[in-house]
């Protein structure tokens, strides 16, 4: 009977750390409703490949061989491979995506850009502190705010902290709501965030809503040739959504496809939060860069918006600047919370999403930049 107890003896201390961090995880999930449909598959799937000899994992059975686990078996198939469930997640996210706001303003996409610093920040800030460049890149593209691009970037560099970064970049997306408004604060005063922006939007036309997604996939493509299958299945995903033609297929990618891939993403990325390579000191210095990159994305949005005000007539309110991270919609509601805790008159929603979308692009041309550069200087 000494069998039964075979497991209990087996488990480490690193274990039930990682017990605890998916404790966390399904906690802020289920009472804090932070990103319940991506943070409860991870929290739950960190404990499942953390049993002892868990039958998600490959296991050599006495008698029979080798047995193989599906969540490993996910892992290599579907993200090792392929990067298929992080791709085709992009599908998803374009169908859902109205860039009607960004093509009225088109000056939102300087913010965009701007609030992509955070990512190269803290890259040379993970350079500095010893990590290779492949994975200074991985830790720094959880700045993107986008966990798909960074689970993308750290598989194609094949970075040794793919869990790490994961549950960094998913974990601070669900915090911006927390995280962001300090960000702000610390950079704007109470007059900076009073500033109104009347919002007059121009008529978008339906040729224009169309053209844009192949004419950006184009674009991306002779730029960053690396980007094309992220900004490629993104625009895909829009191209369904305006074309008005495929309105099932473009309902499809919003609801059934991107819950299912979510869900099928959000367990698999588990396998890599085993405690052996997650419980070290490398992780806690990641989760704090990733914060860095967060706070820095936001904090180069705030400060290029400033930046911009000496040189427009029309001027922008600061808080806008931040929201061109790529945390859609949440920094945009951030956003517009802020705007209206400083005047009730002042709505900032819809010139924050036109910058909070131009983000989700900037974010995935980001990550395509650095797989093409990175390994050349490698």
């Amino acid at each position: 009977m000494s069998f039964l107890f075979d497991s209990f003896r087996a488990v480490t201390w690193q274990q039930c750390v990682m017990y605890l961090v998916g404790f966390a995880l399904i906690w802020l999930a289920i009472q804090k409703d932070y990103e319940p449909a991506l943070l409860l598959p991870m929290g739950f799937g960190a404990i499942l490949v953390n049993l002892p000899f868990s039958g998600v994992l490959n296991q050599m059975v006495a008698g029979v061989g080798e047995s193989q686990g599906i969540i490993q078996w996910l892992f290599e198939i579907t993200i090792e491979a392929s990067e298929a469930l992080p791709l085709l997640l992009f599908i998803g996210i374009g169908a859902m995506i109205d860039f009607g706001p960004l093509l009225s303003n088109p000056k939102m996409f300087l913010f965009g850009a701007a609030a992509q610093f955070g990512i190269f920040f803290a890259m040379t800030a993970a350079v500095l502190l010893g990590f290779d460049l492949a994975d200074a890149a991985s830790i720094g593209i959880i700045g993107a705010a986008d966990g798909p691009t960074s689970i993308l970037v750290s598989q194609t560099l094949h970075s040794k902290y793919i869990g790490p970064i994961a549950v960094a970049a998913y974990s601070y997306m669900a915090l911006v709501p927390i995280i962001q408004p300090v960000a702000i604060r610390l950079v704007t005063t109470k007059k900076d965030r009073r500033v109104r922006m009347p919002y007059s939007p121009r008529n978008v036309s339906r040729s224009l809503r169309i053209c844009f997604p192949i004419l950006v996939t184009i674009i991306a493509g002779f730029i960053a040739p690396m980007s094309v299958s992220l900004v490629g299945f993104l625009m895909f995903g829009n191209l369904l959504r305006e074309c008005g033609r495929l309105d099932r297929l473009s309902e499809t990618a919003q609801n059934a496809l991107a819950n299912l891939i979510t869900l099928l993403l959000g367990i698999t990325i588990s396998f890599s939060m085993r405690a052996e390579a997650f419980v070290n000191l490398d992780t806690i210095i990641i989760m704090g860069l990733g914060l860095v990159a967060f706070v820095f994305d936001s904090i180069a949005g705030v400060m290029f918006a400033k930046l911009l005000n000496l040189f427009c007539k029309n001027k922008v309110n600061p808080m806008v600047g931040a929201a061109g991270i790529s945390a859609f919609p949440m920094s945009a509601r951030v956003i517009e919370k802020m705007g209206f805790e400083a005047d009730p008159q002042n709505h900032l929603l819809m010139h924050a999403v036109g910058a909070n979308v131009a983000g989700q692009i900037a974010s995935v041309l980001a990550g395509g930049m650095l797989l093409n550069l990175v390994p050349q200087l490698l």
